[in-house]
C-alpha cells in the first residue's frame, strides 16, 4: 500500500470548477486554494498550501458578506447586521457551506489527515471554503466571490435569523410575565413588485400597538416590530 493518499482519493480542481461552475483562467489557483499543508508536506513537488489563500478568503468574505447583510435587511440598526454577519462568517458556518458544495473530496491531505478523516471536520471544511473564496477573488474578482457565495447566504438567510434574533422571544417572555396575551403581529402593508417586496408590520400587545417595523420578509418584518416594542417598553 501507498504511503500517501493517491490523487485519485481527490476531487481535481478542473472537476470540481466544472461542477461549482467556476470557470477558472488560472487553475492552479483553485488547486492552491484545495491544498492542505499536511499534503505538500508528503509531496514535495507540490505547490504552496492553502493558508495564504484562506487569509485573503477570510477578509474577502468580512466585506462580501458585511455588504450583502446591508443591502439586505435596510431596517436593521448597525448592532444587529454585526450579530447577522458574525453568525455567518464564523467557522461552524463556513463548514456548512463546504458541505452544501460538497468541497470535502476535493480537499488534498496529507496521510495522516486523510485516513483521521480530516474532509469532514468543520476546521478544515471552513478553511478550505475561505481559501476558495479566496482563489475566486485573485482569479475573476469580486463580482465571481459575489455570484458565488451570495446564493448560499440566501440559502442561510432565515436559519440564521432563527438563531440570532430573539427579540420575538423576549417580547412573548415579558407578555407572559405581565400576564398579558401573547404579542399578535399584523402586516399593515406590503409594497413593491413581487421580486423584491417590503413588508410593514405593527405588534399588539394588549390591544394596544408596541411597535413596528419593515423587512423584505414577513419574518424579518415582525423581528424588526418586535425589537422596536422592546425599545418602546424600556425592555433590556
Amino acid at each position: 500500500m501507498s504511503s500517501k493518499p493517491e490523487s485519485r482519493d481527490f476531487e481535481s480542481a478542473s472537476d470540481l470548477s466544472l461542477r461549482l461552475g467556476l470557470p477558472f483562467s488560472n487553475l492552479s489557483l483553485l488547486t492552491r486554494a484545495l491544498t492542505h499543508r499536511s499534503y505538500v508536506n508528503e509531496n514535495q513537488n507540490s505547490s504552496e498550501d492553502n493558508e495564504r489563500l484562506e487569509f485573503l478568503g477570510d477578509a474577502v468574505l468580512d466585506f462580501i458578506v458585511g455588504a450583502w447583510v446591508y443591502h439586505r435587511f435596510p431596517e436593521m440598526p448597525e448592532g444587529e447586521l454585526t450579530k447577522i454577519r458574525s453568525a455567518i462568517v464564523r467557522n461552524d458556518q463556513l463548514a456548512k457551506f463546504a458541505r452544501m458544495l460538497n468541497l470535502g473530496p476535493a480537499l488534498r491531505l496529507g496521510r495522516g489527515e486523510f485516513l483521521s478523516g480530516g474532509h469532514s471536520r468543520d476546521a478544515l471544511l471552513g478553511s478550505l471554503f475561505e481559501a476558495v473564496v479566496g482563489a475566486v477573488y485573485l482569479d475573476s474578482g469580486l463580482g465571481a466571490v459575489e455570484a458565488f457565495v451570495n446564493p448560499l447566504l440566501e440559502n442561510v438567510r432565515e436559519s440564521v435569523l432563527s438563531k440570532i434574533h430573539d427579540s420575538k422571544s423576549l417580547l412573548q417572555e415579558w407578555a407572559q410575565a405581565q400576564k398579558l396575551h401573547s404579542p399578535r403581529y399584523r402586516t399593515i402593508s406590503t409594497t413593491g413588485p413581487d421580486h423584491a417586496k417590503e413588508f410593514e408590520v405593527e405588534v399588539e400587545i394588549g390591544g394596544q400597538t408596541a411597535g413596528s417595523g419593515r423587512g423584505t420578509s414577513k419574518h424579518t418584518a415582525e423581528h424588526a416590530a418586535a425589537q422596536d416594542a422592546l425599545k418602546n417598553l424600556e425592555i433590556e
